[in-house]
């Protein structure tokens, strides 16, 4: 099944007039889903991040529904009373008549719901069957039978046409639960995904063609110097090493200023996520940098919450051990230094084989011996409950990689959510990844994947694969992926094995890179943050709503569809200048040095406007509170 163009997921640009307005004074859009203001996953923070363009669309006339959760209450939700005097009517009777809906309005307004998965289904599936003049919107972010089917290891894409629904749903005791995902899917004016690979599967799987695809974005923050960013990455890594300095205490003979931090993160789905196919690289990437006597090492990190009862011993002392010897270091040179100022101060240079005495080779003695350890740095972070049958620590013990001195890969996982409070790797998420080199994420099963466009948001580099919404939606969108620093990996019309050694070569090129070519493409990757802005992607949450209302109230409002033109708007081209490879990189560090050659065949300044010019400015919605009267439809 190609992944063909249509008018619902062309590119940004092919939806060229967006000066139509339609008149909101009269609407109200509310938006229904399990994780508003509940954190569980990705749909969160979809929602989270595109709540401030939807309110700058609808102002007052937007609300968020989910479920009383009083933890998270506390936390993200501030108590007001609804300023709309209907609404208030409303929520006054609910909760006097145990929640059953009732409104009461002279002149009722026209109403959008907009459904997010299943779990909300079922308000839209009702509104349709009591014939409530209500606008609704079904998006599924993922398909649940789709999910069930990946978790058991088919040859899913392949075979979508092929399935039995009805009898794969009920051999996984889910049917109750596809019915309600298909019944909305089927009862919405207009049903959406969030990617172009998802419609394809719902398609198969729900038995409706999405209206529209509604790319995932996020809220970016633009530096005003390029340099601030690689600043902050700098700062980050900074943070890593020193909890590399405490994991690997007693082996650490290797340079950590040519280490290369690589990171996977995401829920625990081993083959789902990638897991299994990323190990399997590491390994076979360990092989080629030994035989090639790489001075080179890469630190693996695995974030993925497991089921654990504490964080391992080891590790802690490792970390105890690191602040121990950094105390010890800070005493003598205080000591050292009071000595060197008082020679200073009576006139005499020092005598080097006086300024440290016993005491202070003591001291250091009792540090260097404090630092002999009689096992290997651990994997694994935390004690594992189910540590004989983890599939990442099975797959490890497998392929042999247990951070000897001999491997140039090593491989840490932490089975938990990073935090800043961590008493081992006191760094957030967001911290996290921009202290890192490059984000593997070759997932089998990614309807969009927001690890891979936060590092892209981040100046991060990162691999995905054509069978993820992003991955997709990036090739579709640039001429040359790789050379942004965004690694499409196949795994759609590849064997396993052959996607294994094609994440090996990625890998491997990247390790190969000087530390100039490194910050080259993180400029690079940065850059594409514009594709992922809500400002660009929340215009297709703005269609869909138009077409919900047309469908619903066509007296009142219309939308005409545009047909899709010959010149499918714009694509990234290939950088203007030579793409960091290893053969045509000259420089080692980012400043230019009289040794080195005169001729310099990157010009970050020209290929920053060459790559300005292939993306619009974002365009701005409408002031709420203004009255508009441009374009509106005229209403009967």
């Amino acid at each position: 099944m190609p992944l063909a163009r249509s008018l619902s997921v062309t590119s940004l640009s092919g939806l060229e007039e967006w000066d139509e307005e339609f008149d909101r004074e009269d609407a109200v859009l509310f938006e229904i889903a399990w994780e508003v203001a509940n954190k569980v996953g990705g749909i969160y923070t979809v929602i989270q991040t595109k709540a401030r363009l939807t309110c700058e669309e609808w102002g007052e006339n937007y609300f968020l529904v989910g479920p009383y959760m009083e933890s998270s209450v506390r936390t993200q939700v501030e108590l007001i009373e609804p300023c709309n005097a209907t609404l208030r009517r409303t929520i006054d009777k609910m909760n006097s008549s145990g929640c059953k809906y009732a409104a009461q309005c002279d002149e009722p307004p026209h109403i959008v719901a907009h459904f997010h998965e299943w779990l909300a289904g079922l308000g839209l599936v009702l509104c349709r069957q009591r014939q409530l003049p209500v606008a609704t919107i079904f998006t599924t972010h993922a398909t649940l039978l789709g999910r069930y089917l990946c978790a058991g290891s088919v040859d899913f894409y392949n075979k979508l046409a092929e399935f039995n629904v009805d009898k794969e749903a009920g051999d996984r005791q889910i049917y109750h639960r596809y019915c309600l995902e298909r019944a909305a899917a089927r009862c919405a004016h207009v049903f959406t995904t969030v990617s172009q690979i998802t419609a394809i599967e719902a398609e198969h799987l729900l038995k409706r063609k999405p209206d529209i695809v509604t790319p995932n974005g996020l809220n970016v923050k633009k530096f005003s110097a390029m340099h601030e960013f690689q600043n902050l990455h700098a700062q980050s890594k900074a943070r890593i090493q020193e909890f590399v300095r405490g994991h690997f205490y007693g082996h650490l003979d290797f340079n950590l200023d040519k280490t290369v931090f690589l990171f996977i993160a995401g829920r625990y789905e081993f083959s789902n996520k990638g897991a299994d196919i990323f190990l399997e690289a590491l390994a076979r990437l360990n092989y080629l940098l030994r035989v090639n006597h790489s001075e080179v090492t890469i630190i693996a990190f695995f974030i993925m919450p497991a089921r654990t009862n504490n964080f391992n011993v080891e590790t802690l002392k490792g970390q105890a051990v690191r602040k121990q010897l950094w105390d010890t270091a800070q005493t003598v040179k205080e000591r050292f230094g009071k000595k060197l100022y008082e020679s200073l101060l009576v006139g005499q240079l020092p005598d080097v084989s006086k300024m440290l005495d016993k005491e202070d080779f003591t001291m250091m003695k009792r540090a260097i011996f404090a630092t002999q350890r009689q096992c290997l740095p651990p994997i694994c972070t935390h004690n594992m409950l189910e540590d004989s049958s983890d599939p990442i620590l099975n797959c490890i013990r497998r392929i042999g990689l247990f951070n000897s001195a001999q491997d140039r890969v090593k491989v840490i996982f932490h089975p938990e959510f990073l935090s800043s409070t961590s008493p081992l790797l006191p760094v957030d998420y967001e911290e996290f990844v921009r202290g890192c080199h490059l984000g593997v994420f070759p997932s089998y099963y990614e309807p969009w994947g927001y690890t891979p466009a936060e590092c892209t948001v981040m100046g991060i580099p990162s691999v995905s694969t054509n069978l993820s919404g992003f991955g997709c939606f990036m090739e579709e969108h640039i001429a040359d992926p790789s050379a942004y620093g965004i690694y499409i990996l196949d795994r759609r019309y590849r064997g396993v094995d052959e996607s294994c050694n094609q994440l090996t070569s990625f890998l491997f090129q990247f390790c190969q890179q000087s530390r100039r070519q490194r910050i080259i493409q993180r400029n690079r990757t940065e850059r594409l943050s514009d594709l992922l802005d809500w400002r660009y992607l929340g215009r297709y949450y703005v269609s869909a709503r138009h077409m919900a209302l047309a469908k619903a109230f066509p007296d009142t409002y219309i939308y005409e569809p545009q047909e899709p033109t010959s010149a499918t708007g714009f694509r990234y081209p290939r950088p203007a200048s030579v793409p960091p490879s290893p053969a045509h990189s000259l420089h080692s560090s980012p400043h230019h040095s009289e040794a080195e050659d005169e001729e310099e065949p990157y010009d970050e300044d020209l290929e920053v406007e060459k790559d300005r010019v292939n993306i619009r400015q974002p365009f701005n919605l409408p002031n709420r509170n203004k009255n508009q009267t441009v374009g509106l439809p005229e209403k009967n």
